[in-house]
Protein backbone atom coordinates (compact mmCIF):
# COMPACT_ATOMS: atom_id res chain seq x y z
CA UNK A 1 0.00 0.00 0.00
CA UNK A 2 2.77 2.43 0.90
CA UNK A 3 5.52 1.20 -1.42
CA UNK A 4 5.20 4.05 -3.93
CA UNK A 5 4.59 6.66 -1.21
CA UNK A 6 7.67 5.52 0.72
CA UNK A 7 9.83 5.81 -2.38
CA UNK A 8 8.63 9.37 -2.87
CA UNK A 9 8.82 10.35 0.81
CA UNK A 10 12.38 9.01 0.99
CA UNK A 11 13.39 11.77 -1.42
CA UNK A 12 12.35 14.54 0.99
CA UNK A 13 13.27 12.78 4.26
CA UNK A 14 16.81 13.02 5.57
CA UNK A 15 18.69 12.01 8.74
CA UNK A 16 19.78 14.43 11.42
CA UNK A 17 22.47 13.30 13.85
CA UNK A 18 23.27 15.08 17.10
CA UNK A 19 26.83 14.60 18.34
CA UNK A 20 27.58 15.71 21.91
CA UNK A 21 30.80 15.79 23.92
CA UNK A 22 30.27 15.91 27.69
CA UNK A 23 32.24 17.32 30.62
CA UNK A 24 33.53 13.83 31.47
CA UNK A 25 34.95 13.63 27.89
CA UNK A 26 32.42 11.00 26.75
CA UNK A 27 30.78 11.36 23.33
CA UNK A 28 27.26 10.28 22.42
CA UNK A 29 25.21 10.39 19.22
CA UNK A 30 21.47 10.34 18.61
CA UNK A 31 19.64 10.10 15.31
CA UNK A 32 16.37 11.67 14.14
CA UNK A 33 14.89 12.95 10.88
CA UNK A 34 13.80 16.10 9.08
CA UNK A 35 11.70 16.97 6.04
CA UNK A 36 12.95 19.19 3.20
CA UNK A 37 10.00 21.43 2.29
CA UNK A 38 11.08 23.24 -0.87
CA UNK A 39 13.84 23.89 -3.40
CA UNK A 40 15.14 26.80 -1.32
CA UNK A 41 16.31 24.42 1.39
CA UNK A 42 13.71 25.13 4.08
CA UNK A 43 13.15 22.19 6.43
CA UNK A 44 10.81 21.21 9.24
CA UNK A 45 11.52 18.92 12.17
CA UNK A 46 10.58 18.44 15.83
CA UNK A 47 11.60 21.32 18.10
CA UNK A 48 12.52 19.05 21.02
CA UNK A 49 15.52 17.92 18.97
CA UNK A 50 16.88 21.46 19.45
CA UNK A 51 16.81 21.03 23.25
CA UNK A 52 20.35 19.63 23.25
CA UNK A 53 21.61 22.89 21.75
CA UNK A 54 19.67 24.95 24.30
CA UNK A 55 21.12 22.74 27.06
CA UNK A 56 24.59 23.31 25.60
CA UNK A 57 24.08 27.08 25.86
CA UNK A 58 22.92 26.76 29.47
CA UNK A 59 25.80 24.47 30.38
CA UNK A 60 28.32 26.85 28.82
CA UNK A 61 27.65 29.36 31.59
CA UNK A 62 28.04 26.72 34.30
CA UNK A 63 31.29 25.47 32.76
CA UNK A 64 32.63 29.01 32.52
CA UNK A 65 31.89 29.59 36.21
CA UNK A 66 33.54 26.27 37.12
CA UNK A 67 36.67 27.17 35.16
CA UNK A 68 36.76 30.65 36.74
CA UNK A 69 36.77 29.12 40.22
CA UNK A 70 39.47 26.62 39.21
CA UNK A 71 41.70 29.45 37.92
CA UNK A 72 41.10 31.43 41.09
CA UNK A 73 42.29 28.54 43.25
CA UNK A 74 45.31 27.82 41.06
CA UNK A 75 46.37 31.46 41.24
CA UNK A 76 45.94 31.66 45.01
CA UNK A 77 49.37 32.22 46.61
CA UNK A 78 50.44 30.22 49.64
CA UNK A 79 48.69 26.99 48.66
CA UNK A 80 50.64 23.87 47.75
CA UNK A 81 49.61 21.44 45.01
CA UNK A 82 47.70 19.12 47.34
CA UNK A 83 45.74 21.98 48.87
CA UNK A 84 44.81 23.36 45.45
CA UNK A 85 43.80 19.93 44.22
CA UNK A 86 41.63 19.34 47.29
CA UNK A 87 39.81 22.67 46.86
CA UNK A 88 39.27 22.14 43.14
CA UNK A 89 37.79 18.69 43.86
CA UNK A 90 35.17 20.37 46.08
CA UNK A 91 33.90 22.64 43.30
CA UNK A 92 30.50 21.32 42.15
CA UNK A 93 30.49 19.95 38.60
CA UNK A 94 28.32 17.71 36.45
CA UNK A 95 29.75 15.04 34.12
CA UNK A 96 26.68 15.50 31.85
CA UNK A 97 27.40 19.15 31.08
CA UNK A 98 27.59 19.46 27.28
CA UNK A 99 30.92 21.03 26.31
CA UNK A 100 30.59 20.71 22.51
CA UNK A 101 27.72 19.91 20.15
CA UNK A 102 27.29 19.35 16.43
CA UNK A 103 24.18 18.80 14.29
CA UNK A 104 24.75 16.79 11.11
CA UNK A 105 22.07 17.60 8.52
CA UNK A 106 22.36 14.67 6.12
CA UNK A 107 25.80 15.63 4.80
CA UNK A 108 29.03 17.27 5.97
CA UNK A 109 29.43 21.04 6.05
CA UNK A 110 25.72 21.91 6.25
CA UNK A 111 24.26 24.20 8.92
CA UNK A 112 20.69 25.19 9.80
CA UNK A 113 20.13 28.95 9.80
CA UNK A 114 17.21 31.41 10.02
CA UNK A 115 15.62 29.27 12.72
CA UNK A 116 11.90 29.70 13.43
CA UNK A 117 10.95 28.02 16.70
CA UNK A 118 7.55 27.18 18.19
CA UNK A 119 8.30 25.02 21.26
CA UNK A 120 4.64 24.76 22.33
CA UNK A 121 3.87 22.92 19.11
CA UNK A 122 7.19 21.02 19.02
CA UNK A 123 7.78 22.76 15.68
CA UNK A 124 10.97 24.19 14.25
CA UNK A 125 11.72 25.50 10.77
CA UNK A 126 15.16 26.26 9.41
CA UNK A 127 17.11 26.96 6.25
CA UNK A 128 19.94 24.61 5.23
CA UNK A 129 23.12 26.37 4.18
CA UNK A 130 24.55 25.43 1.78
CA UNK A 131 21.68 23.63 0.08
CA UNK A 132 22.27 21.64 -3.08
CA UNK A 133 19.10 19.88 -4.24
CA UNK A 134 19.60 16.70 -6.24
CA UNK A 135 18.45 16.65 -9.86
CA UNK A 136 15.58 14.30 -9.03
CA UNK A 137 14.49 16.26 -5.94
CA UNK A 138 10.93 15.82 -4.71
CA UNK A 139 9.25 18.04 -2.13
CA UNK A 140 6.18 17.21 -0.04
CA UNK A 141 2.66 18.36 -0.71
CA UNK A 142 1.05 19.18 2.64
CA UNK A 143 -2.36 17.62 3.21
CA UNK A 144 -5.21 20.15 3.27
CA UNK A 145 -6.01 20.42 7.01
CA UNK A 146 -9.71 20.90 6.23
CA UNK A 147 -9.93 17.46 4.59
CA UNK A 148 -8.62 15.05 7.21
CA UNK A 149 -10.63 11.84 7.68
CA UNK A 150 -10.43 9.66 10.77
CA UNK A 151 -9.29 6.15 9.84
CA UNK A 152 -7.05 7.18 6.94
CA UNK A 153 -4.00 4.95 6.59
CA UNK A 154 -0.77 6.81 7.34
CA UNK A 155 2.91 5.96 7.44
CA UNK A 156 5.86 7.35 9.43
CA UNK A 157 9.41 7.37 8.12
CA UNK A 158 12.63 7.90 10.02
CA UNK A 159 15.93 6.35 11.08
CA UNK A 160 15.49 4.04 14.09
CA UNK A 161 17.90 1.25 15.05
CA UNK A 162 20.86 3.35 13.87
CA UNK A 163 24.14 2.58 15.62
CA UNK A 164 26.19 5.71 15.22
CA UNK A 165 29.38 6.55 17.07
CA UNK A 166 31.66 9.57 16.88
CA UNK A 167 34.96 10.75 18.30
CA UNK A 168 35.92 14.25 19.38
CA UNK A 169 39.31 15.67 18.43
CA UNK A 170 40.53 17.86 21.29
CA UNK A 171 43.16 19.57 19.14
CA UNK A 172 40.76 20.81 16.46
CA UNK A 173 37.65 20.83 18.67
CA UNK A 174 35.75 18.91 16.01
CA UNK A 175 33.69 15.72 15.73
CA UNK A 176 34.28 12.85 13.36
CA UNK A 177 32.18 9.76 12.81
CA UNK A 178 33.89 6.66 14.11
CA UNK A 179 35.27 4.22 11.59
CA UNK A 180 32.68 1.66 10.60
CA UNK A 181 29.68 3.92 11.24
CA UNK A 182 27.12 3.36 8.49
CA UNK A 183 24.73 5.86 6.96
CA UNK A 184 21.34 5.68 8.76
CA UNK A 185 18.74 3.50 7.05
CA UNK A 186 15.11 4.58 6.70
CA UNK A 187 12.42 2.53 8.41
CA UNK A 188 8.62 2.94 7.89
CA UNK A 189 5.80 2.28 10.37
CA UNK A 190 2.13 2.11 9.34
CA UNK A 191 -0.95 3.17 11.31
CA UNK A 192 -4.18 5.12 10.94
CA UNK A 193 -5.23 8.67 11.80
CA UNK A 194 -7.22 8.37 15.04
CA UNK A 195 -7.97 11.90 16.29
CA UNK A 196 -6.77 15.44 16.92
CA UNK A 197 -5.21 16.48 20.22
CA UNK A 198 -5.70 20.09 21.27
CA UNK A 199 -3.22 21.71 23.66
CA UNK A 200 -4.67 25.22 23.85
CA UNK A 201 -3.07 28.48 22.74
CA UNK A 202 0.67 29.01 22.48
CA UNK A 203 2.32 31.06 25.19
CA UNK A 204 2.36 34.13 22.96
CA UNK A 205 -1.31 33.61 22.09
CA UNK A 206 -0.64 33.58 18.34
CA UNK A 207 -1.30 29.90 17.62
CA UNK A 208 -3.81 27.23 18.55
CA UNK A 209 -1.62 24.23 19.32
CA UNK A 210 -2.92 21.04 17.78
CA UNK A 211 -1.41 17.60 17.29
CA UNK A 212 -2.41 14.64 15.11
CA UNK A 213 -2.61 11.17 16.66
CA UNK A 214 -1.89 7.86 14.90
CA UNK A 215 -2.66 4.32 16.03
CA UNK A 216 1.00 3.27 15.86
CA UNK A 217 3.80 4.74 17.99
CA UNK A 218 6.84 6.46 16.61
CA UNK A 219 10.15 4.70 17.10
CA UNK A 220 13.21 6.39 18.55
CA UNK A 221 14.93 7.81 15.46
CA UNK A 222 11.70 8.81 13.69
CA UNK A 223 11.24 12.10 15.56
CA UNK A 224 11.04 14.96 13.09
CA UNK A 225 10.25 12.63 10.20
CA UNK A 226 7.16 12.76 7.97
CA UNK A 227 3.71 11.31 8.55
CA UNK A 228 2.20 10.77 5.10
CA UNK A 229 -0.64 9.02 3.26
CA UNK A 230 -0.61 6.55 0.38
CA UNK A 231 -0.18 9.45 -2.06
CA UNK A 232 2.84 10.68 -0.05
CA UNK A 233 1.08 13.90 1.02
CA UNK A 234 2.47 15.23 4.31
CA UNK A 235 -0.06 14.96 7.14
CA UNK A 236 2.31 15.90 9.92
CA UNK A 237 5.73 15.53 11.51
CA UNK A 238 6.41 12.90 14.17
CA UNK A 239 6.70 14.51 17.60
CA UNK A 240 6.39 11.91 20.36
CA UNK A 241 4.78 8.69 21.57
CA UNK A 242 1.99 8.70 24.17
CA UNK A 243 0.92 5.74 26.29
CA UNK A 244 -2.59 5.02 27.57
CA UNK A 245 -3.59 2.31 30.08
CA UNK A 246 -5.71 -0.42 28.52
CA UNK A 247 -7.60 -0.94 31.76
CA UNK A 248 -8.02 1.18 34.90
CA UNK A 249 -6.12 0.27 38.03
CA UNK A 250 -8.48 -1.59 40.32
CA UNK A 251 -7.12 -0.41 43.65
CA UNK A 252 -8.16 -2.06 46.87
CA UNK A 253 -4.67 -3.13 47.85
CA UNK A 254 -4.93 -6.75 46.70
CA UNK A 255 -1.37 -6.72 45.33
CA UNK A 256 -2.34 -8.69 42.23
CA UNK A 257 -0.18 -8.70 39.09
CA UNK A 258 -2.96 -6.90 37.22
CA UNK A 259 -2.93 -4.11 39.78
CA UNK A 260 0.85 -3.79 39.91
CA UNK A 261 1.58 -4.06 36.17
CA UNK A 262 -1.14 -2.39 34.09
CA UNK A 263 -0.97 -2.83 30.31
CA UNK A 264 -0.50 0.20 28.04
CA UNK A 265 -1.26 1.08 24.44
CA UNK A 266 1.19 3.34 22.60
CA UNK A 267 0.15 5.87 19.96
CA UNK A 268 2.07 8.31 17.81
CA UNK A 269 1.66 12.07 18.08
CA UNK A 270 2.62 14.42 15.27
CA UNK A 271 2.65 18.12 14.51
CA UNK A 272 -0.75 18.85 12.95
CA UNK A 273 -0.83 20.09 9.33
CA UNK A 274 -3.06 23.00 10.36
CA UNK A 275 -0.38 24.32 12.72
CA UNK A 276 2.38 23.66 10.19
CA UNK A 277 0.56 25.50 7.39
CA UNK A 278 -0.19 28.50 9.61
CA UNK A 279 3.41 28.71 10.83
CA UNK A 280 4.79 28.46 7.29
CA UNK A 281 2.47 31.20 6.05
CA UNK A 282 3.43 33.50 8.94
CA UNK A 283 7.09 33.19 7.94
CA UNK A 284 6.51 33.46 4.17
CA UNK A 285 7.98 30.03 3.48
CA UNK A 286 6.74 28.50 0.26
CA UNK A 287 4.97 25.11 0.29
CA UNK A 288 2.45 23.13 -1.72
CA UNK A 289 -1.03 22.20 -0.45
CA UNK A 290 -2.98 19.16 -1.58
CA UNK A 291 -6.22 19.53 -3.56
CA UNK A 292 -7.95 16.67 -1.77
Amino acid sequence: MFASACRKAARFTRPMIIRRRFFDASVKCSCAAFVVLNEEGWIVTAAHLWNSYLQYLEDAGKIAEYERRVREIRETPGLNYEQKHERIERIPSDPRWITHISYWWGRDGVQMKEIKLLPDGDLILGHLDPFEPPEDAVYPIIKDPARLEIGTSLCKLGYPFSRIEAIFHEGTQTFEFARGTEHPVRFPVEGIYTRDLRAGPSRDGRYEIKFLETSSPGILGQSGGPIFDTRSSLWGVQSRTDMYPLRPRTGGGTGTAEEEEPAYFSVGVGIHPELLVTFLKDHDIRFSLSDY
